[in-house]
């Protein structure tokens, strides 16, 4: 592994070369039934946990704040700070979630954050501030880059509608660090796909909330070499004993408005969504699959 510096100018971690599948993760938000069932379902996949890459927020809505960080700190899973960690770790204010000031979730929000302030260890606070900002690495042929919500606005939110512009703005600051093929970013809470010609951006999703479809499931990403060039990308729910979170957070008396989210699969406020993904709330997110590569999306330009 080594550093090299990223656009931003903070540290980011290099992982090299990997020829073998990688899972991708984000917002285990303080949720341990979710964090739990993740590491159970890479172990049935054979992925181990220097082959997990989470972008960020480990910390956030749910009851367990200090074992999900705990749990990733022992697996030496690869983590890249999010706004959450930013914050908690340097003792910010907020959690810089980028929520309008005074908006539902911004009222929520300084509930559980103060809750997992309280409740962080020192170790746990300095752990955050030694994050990455950006993780890089090639799986197969294919150059990646992984970040959390934007290069230059760390709470940046960028979903499937997003425009094009706003991605290729990430990834020309992106490049200047190193050319990239496949971007991985967090941050939206919802997991989707954009290819946009010569480049991938992928979201996996968040393994610590629902996805605002209605269901209780929560996403994460697989990206797997394939022999002949490129990668196969699939998009996975993730089962896990909703309800048990659910009650943890009842038990420390945490928000309501989330707890029910967790059973209910349906987000208490969509002031931080785009039109059209507000307009997709209740139904169902589908598995998704998509087999890609650099050399035929260069040949398709």
């Amino acid at each position: 592994m080594t550093d090299t510096d990223p656009p931003t100018g903070g540290r980011a971690l290099d992982l090299g070369a990997i020829d073998a599948p990688v899972l991708f993760f984000g917002g285990p938000y303080s949720n341990r039934q979710a964090t739990e069932a993740l590491f159970t379902e890479a172990r049935k996949l054979g992925i181990p946990p220097e082959r997990m890459i989470c972008t960020g927020d480990v910390v956030a809505y749910a009851a367990d704040p200090a074992p999900c960080v705990e749990a990733l700190m022992e697996a030496s899973a690869p983590v890249v700070m999010g706004n959450c960690e930013e914050s908690l770790g340097f003792d910010e204010d907020d959690c810089g979630c980028g929520f309008a000031e005074d908006s539902a979730c911004d009222v929520l929000s300084k509930q559980w954050f103060e809750f997992a302030r309280r409740r962080l260890t020192p170790d746990q606070k300095a752990w955050m501030r030694s994050l990455p900002r950006q993780v890089r690495l090639t799986i197969g042929n294919t150059s990646v880059a992984v970040i959390h919500g934007g290069t230059e606005d760390i709470a940046r939110w960028l979903f499937h509608s997003s425009p094009a512009s706003e991605k290729r703005e990430e990834i020309e600051r992106i490049e200047t660090n190193g050319p990239v093929d496949l971007i991985v970013a967090g941050h939206s809470g919802l997991p989707f796909l954009d290819d946009l010609g010569d480049k991938l951006w992928l979201n996996a999703g968040v393994i610590g909330m629902p996805a605002n479809d209605g269901t209780p499931r929560t996403w994460y990403a697989v990206v797997e070499p394939v022999e002949t060039g490129g990668v196969t990308i699939t998009i996975r729910p993730l089962e896990y004993d909703h309800e048990g979170a659910a009650r943890r957070m009842g038990d420390e008396g945490l928000a309501e408005a989330y707890a029910k989210t967790l059973t209910d699969g349906l987000w208490p406020n969509m002031d931080v969504l785009a039109v059209v993904e507000r307009a997709a709330r209740a139904q169902a997110l589908a598995p998704q699959r998509l087999a890609w590569s650099p050399e035929a999306a260069a040949a398709a330009e």
